[in-house]
């Protein structure tokens, strides 16, 4: 028998500004009917913990996809990532992300398969400099801004309106820090 891991499951666009409506204790119980265990929903972010068998991330991301797809009626697409991956990734944040400093804002982007780090900084173009920073690691982006000056950075409004935003998930380096927590309860 197989060993269960941890994963995170981070479903994109959920619950934002009313559209796309899944409540936590639907979801979590569809989660379930997969046969993940240890499912665990957090805020009404769209992030899932939970346990398996399966180690595929490709393939779990697959059948949430088609969970969500049956049971809400949303095409939404879900990044999976297990728990040594995404600690892993945190470890690697740049020492500007996430330092408490409360003028900026910092972000974490996934970049869902096949897409990569290349593709979007095509799309999307450099980060505008003294405004924004960005560093990618694996298949994701530290992407930092100051708060005040949002609308002027070069990410902020084609993260949501590229061609690829679709490919993209984005989580507050608060909200991703507070996931990878979840793992240890």
């Amino acid at each position: 028998m197989e060993e269960e891991k941890s994963f995170a499951a981070f479903l994109r666009g959920i619950n934002i500004s009313g559209k796309n409506k899944i409540p936590m204790t639907e979801l979590k119980k569809g989660f379930e009917k997969l046969g993940l265990e240890g499912v665990k929903t957090y805020l009404n972010s769209g992030n899932v913990v939970f346990s398996s068998e399966e180690d595929d991330t490709d393939r779990l991301a697959g059948q949430i996809e088609g969970m969500v797809q049956d049971e809400f009626g949303l095409e939404v697409p879900v990044f999976v990532i297990s728990s040594e991956e995404l600690e892993d990734i945190l470890q690697h944040a740049p020492d500007w992300w996430d330092d408490e400093n409360k003028d900026i804002y910092d972000n974490l982007i996934f970049i869902l398969p096949p897409l990569t780090f290349t593709d979007v900084l095509r799309e999307i173009g450099e980060p505008k400099e003294g405004l924004e920073r960005v560093m990618d690691y694996k298949n994701a982006v530290f992407w930092s801004f100051v708060r005040k000056d949002y609308q002027k950075t070069n990410w902020w409004s084609k993260t949501a309106s590229s061609d690829i935003a679709g490919k993209l998930t984005i989580r507050t380096a608060n909200t991703v820090r507070k996931t990878a927590g979840a793992f240890s309860r």
